[in-house]
């Protein structure tokens, strides 16, 4: 029997779909620190300690290769154990990209007793021709503390710039604390999701977000007036807010969000 030696790979072969799931653990040290026992990447979800932050750990996930693209399913869980603190961001814009099929992106987040989780990385952004379906699952004890902030771009420069318009979106958020249902809310935006570009959603905005905040002092209400349109809500726990915005750039988003 011969074997034929297998020839180069054509560059115009389609890529298979990526599986990948990250893990992050972070737990007290025993001297006033927090230790990170799992800090574990995959695929482009790589995730590097840097300086703690006023006692906690600090990680920030670099992406090590292009992704999502579409037909990828990517996952990343992170577990803050009790008392411990833990602050996650990330550094670029995730871009999700076009490929065979919808990507997938589920994030799970659990915060314990007496632990803090600032989940704070850079935005999502849609880029033409693609489909990102992003689940992310907050679990938070009674005595969890949690600052999330999540920002959501329609589009890049030269997709608006050549009129191709932006890929679409569809994302849901689920908070659980203490057992209970705190928030569960599904957006679905870009070419194909009904009034996605009308008055109603983003009424012409390209760029959406919130900032959500559960056992902290409550941000500050959106300033006017704004470049884009904000609104601060009182979720059914008395110290757990809720900040949503929608405005033009990513620029202008992030200055609703941060109070600037």
């Amino acid at each position: 029997m011969t074997t034929a030696a297998a020839g180069p790979v054509p560059a115009d072969a389609p890529r298979a779909a990526l599986v990948a799931r990250a893990r992050i653990r972070a737990e007290p040290d025993g001297r006033g620190a927090t230790a990170l026992p799992v800090l574990s990447g995959a695929g482009p979800l790589a995730p590097r300690r840097t300086r703690d932050a006023g006692g906690g750990a600090r990680v920030v996930l670099v992406g090590s290769m292009a992704a999502p693209l579409g037909g990828d399913r990517l996952a990343l869980a992170v577990e803050v154990a009790d008392g411990a603190a833990l602050t996650v961001t990330s550094a670029a814009a995730t871009i999700s990209l076009p490929g065979p099929g919808p990507a997938h992106y589920d994030v799970e987040l659990t915060v314990g007793e007496g632990a803090r989780l600032d989940w704070c990385p850079e935005p999502v952004v849609a880029a033409a021709g693609s489909h990102l379906l992003l689940h992310t699952r907050i679990t938070l004890a009674a005595g969890a503390r949690l600052r999330y902030r999540e920002e959501q771009i329609l589009g890049r420069h030269h997709d608006w710039a050549r009129a191709a318009g932006p890929g679409r979106l569809t994302s849901r958020l689920t908070v659980r604390r203490a057992g209970r249902l705190l928030l569960d809310q599904r957006t679905d935006l870009g070419p194909g999701a009904p009034g996605w570009d009308g008055p109603a959603v983003l009424g012409g905005h390209r760029a959406t977000g919130q900032l959500l905040t559960v056992g902290h002092p409550p941000p500050a209400p959106p300033r006017w007036p704004e470049a884009g349109d904000a609104a601060l809500l009182t979720l059914p726990d008395s110290d757990a807010r809720l900040l949503i915005a929608a405005a033009p750039d990513a620029l202008a988003l992030r200055r609703v969000l941060d109070g600037d």
